[in-house]
């Protein structure tokens, strides 16, 4: 049985942190995988920022596009009708 809890602290100049698990977490052998994000990973994103990335416009120099939209659902369909 795989068991799985998200727990949201922040870290203290100490750098130690305190567990405590729920009662029903079954004892024994355990592992525990600490992540930790920066603030700016976190940190909320604009559409300002999404335009200003080179995720728009990053296809504009392809010449073998001619209808954006006839490409996308082509597309589509290609994804759509692969077998599982």
């Amino acid at each position: 049985m795989v068991t799985t809890l998200s727990l949201v602290t922040s870290i203290p100049p100490s750098r130690e942190v305190r567990i405590t698990l729920p009662g029903d977490v079954p004892t024994g052998p355990a592992e525990i995988v600490v992540v930790v994000a920066t603030q700016s990973a976190s940190t909320s994103r604009t559409l300002g920022d999404l335009l200003d990335s080179d995720f728009f416009g990053m296809w504009s120099g392809r010449e073998d596009i001619t209808d954006s939209i006839e490409f996308a659902r082509r597309l589509r369909s290609i994804a759509w009708s692969r077998p599982a």
